[in-house]
């Protein structure tokens, strides 16, 4: 959709975009067909989108073939989607996509793949949450803010990599592949936006307490100028710290996720 028929259609049914809920419709064409081309949307595919908003992403997955499954928090767009979409294959759900049963909403077919222009204030817990609970979904294209797209894929070492980063790599790889300025969106959005490019592995890192990893992993963030000897001090003693060949010196951004399985693993 074009920013005339974004606007025209808010009109029309009296709708202003939330703050609250962090409502920026896409709405350039280009860009969508871009984004559809990104995600390797090919006919037959099954595509959920969380957020479609009144439709521009979702239309461009349609022409692309693909069947989408669009879930909408705000019920008022979702009334508006549903007119926009009729007659093609696109389901309306109204539901809450940091809250929804990924299990029920993803149980008719085996495989699926997420393409979304995730509203910035839930980007991360959304994709965290359906890294852990939807294994159907196989790979992920999100649009985010900038700076939440740089957290998700950072490599060690980096300035941006923290306890999401080490999350997200336990159950993907994922890299940034695209920005997107803000006068494509309505309205216009303060920050640019990033594509990123999820792929799940085909199973997580081996660890054999993966609540011990994420629980040691937030600790070490929680504070960054320590060391690990003291960000760790009270879950892990020197003798663990030698056996997992890890140096106690060191900070937690310098860990990559397999160091951090060692050192859970030794723990």
């Amino acid at each position: 959709m074009t920013p005339s028929e974004i606007r025209a259609l808010l009109d029309e049914h009296r709708l202003r975009p939330s703050k609250a809920l962090g409502q920026h419709f896409l709405a350039d064409n280009n860009m969508a067909a871009h984004i559809v081309r990104l995600a390797g949307v090919q006919s037959g595919d099954h595509v959920v989108e969380v957020g479609p908003g009144l439709g521009s992403l979702t239309l461009a997955l349609v022409d692309a073939g693909a069947h989408v499954r669009a879930v909408e928090l705000d019920a008022r767009l979702a009334k508006v989607l549903a007119e926009v979409v009729h007659g093609k294959p696109v389901d309306v759900v109204i539901a809450d996509a940091g809250a929804v049963d990924w299990t029920e909403l993803l149980r008719d077919h085996d495989r699926w793949v997420m393409v979304s222009n995730l509203p910035y204030n839930v980007a991360t817990p959304v994709v965290v949450r359906a890294l852990e609970e939807a294994p159907a979904i196989s790979r992920f294209l999100v649009m985010v803010q900038r700076e939440v797209g740089e957290r998700l894929a950072a490599p060690p070492g980096s300035k941006t990599y923290g306890a999401v980063s080490v999350k997200v790599a336990y159950y993907a790889d994922a890299d940034v592949v695209g920005s997107v300025p803000p006068e494509v969106f309505v309205p216009r959005p303060n920050v640019e936006s990033a594509l990123v490019a999820l792929t799940r592995r085909p199973s997580p890192v081996a660890v054999a307490d993966p609540e011990r990893l994420f629980s040691l992993v937030r600790a070490g963030f929680a504070t960054r100028r320590k060391t690990l000897r003291r960000a760790l001090a009270a879950e892990v003693d020197e003798a663990t710290f030698a056996a997992a060949g890890i140096d106690p010196g060191a900070r937690a951004e310098t860990l990559s996720l397999e160091q951090w399985a060692a050192l859970a693993g030794a723990a």
